[in-house]
């Protein structure tokens, strides 16, 4: 599918060979703004924020001017103290020189394995490379240049009509593995021509965050360096309602949260994750996230096995009170646990054509309130240990 991008931004991508493999790939994505955006932004929630999460934050406390984002895939330039820190600010500084940009208009996200430092030489020589390619670059090739163990891009894109003007959304997300937010190695660009007030821009964002991306979970870890960035060009000269503006936004948001969850590193199913009947809101997450991360339960449903008492033994964990002789579980939508006991069944045969699907539906019900929960989270497979293993080789 060829995309237009929304107006007032360009795309330019290079190889840097920030792995060191000579691999054939790019691993170095800008996206570059004409004029200031309106920008906002959220970050992990990890007590250890990568240099360029701290960088990010700095700027766009500080400046007005936000006009591009740059992201390199391959070293993280994490847990690298002062010296990751004056790293981070010299690439700014390189594509601020290199793009005629003001100071500290650049945001920055890295991704890769924490601990090891940025080899700036590499970036010195793919600046030439990424000023070449600005304004030829497709959102597919950008989205591709961002990946590390993802297994294909993610990407959401949005056009709608207003007032006979044309309004483009598009946003790109990459992560597979260490993904489990509040904010996930997740990074992830939304970039509009809508015309918009920051605060509403920053409102909207967040609320989104909420039933996108904190609603997700592949492995229960979040990384140092999760960043979500949102910038709008406001070139369409259109603005729409606030309500309007929050449906769009979420909707990228769930989509792309979505496509984490189904890549997950080696991943074959996605759990929709239902908790309703919770005293709390809380409650209800709690245990829907015991459950989403119980590798019990992730490996029952990669090897396609109606096993319910997984399901159960995690939701009775998961340090919330309940009578458990309230509990209901529908699994795939069928009734399959009720009154503290099975449904009497033929599981093997019942759920057998059902859990052959990349979509598993996971409904618990329980009789305490009116607090509920929503998590998408992914199985585990042979795939993904072995790919984690050789992570750093």
């Amino acid at each position: 599918m060829m995309y237009t991008l929304p107006l007032g931004f360009k795309l330019a991508v290079a190889n840097a060979n920030f792995r060191g493999k000579n691999l054939p790939r790019n691993d170095l994505a800008l996206l570059l703004c004409d004029d200031n955006a309106t920008a906002t932004a959220l970050f992990t929630t990890n007590v250890f924020k990568a240099a360029p999460v701290l960088c990010s934050q700095q700027n766009l406390a500080t400046s007005k001017n936000i006009r591009a984002v740059i992201i390199n895939s391959g070293q993280a330039n994490a847990c690298t103290g002062e010296k990751g820190m004056q790293a981070c600010l010299k690439t700014q500084e390189m594509l601020e020189k290199a793009f005629s940009l003001p100071h500290a208009s650049v945001l920055t996200a890295s991704t890769g394995v924490i601990g090891a430092h940025m080899d700036l030489t590499k970036w010195e020589q793919a600046i030439p490379s990424l000023e070449n390619s600005l304004g030829s670059v497709s959102l597919e090739e950008y989205a591709k240049s961002i990946m590390t163990t993802d297994a294909f891009p993610k990407i959401s894109y949005k056009k709608i009509e207003k007032n006979g003007k044309e309004i483009i959304f598009a946003g790109v997300a990459k992560g597979a593995g260490m993904i489990c937010p509040n904010m996930a190695t997740m990074l992830s660009v939304i970039f509009t021509d809508v015309k918009v007030e920051k605060n509403v821009w920053q409102e909207v964002v967040k609320n989104a965050v909420k039933t996108g991306f904190n609603q997700v979970s592949v492995d229960g870890d979040t990384s140092t360096n999760d960043s979500l960035f949102a910038l709008a060009s406001g070139k369409s000269e259109t603005e729409l309602d606030k309500d309007e503006l929050q449906k769009i936004i979420s909707e990228i948001l769930q989509e792309l949260a979505y496509l984490l969850v189904k890549d997950g590193e080696g991943a074959s199913k996605v759990m929709h994750i239902t908790v309703t009947g919770a005293k709390s809101n809380e409650d209800a997450e709690k245990i829907a996230r015991t459950v989403g991360h119980s590798q019990l339960v992730k490996t029952a449903m990669f090897g396609k096995d109606p096993n319910w008492g997984r399901i159960i033994a995690a939701a009775g964990r998961a340090g919330v009170s309940f009578d458990p002789n309230s509990l209901t579980l529908k699994l795939c939508g069928i009734e399959i646990f009720k009154n503290g006991q099975p449904i009497d069944m033929d599981i093997d045969k019942v759920f057998y054509s059902h859990l052959e699907k990349v979509d598993i539906n996971v409904e618990i019900f329980l009789q305490e309130g009116s607090g509920q929960a929503h998590l998408k989270a992914s199985d585990l497979s042979h795939d993904y240990v072995s790919l984690n293993a050789d992570y750093r080789s």
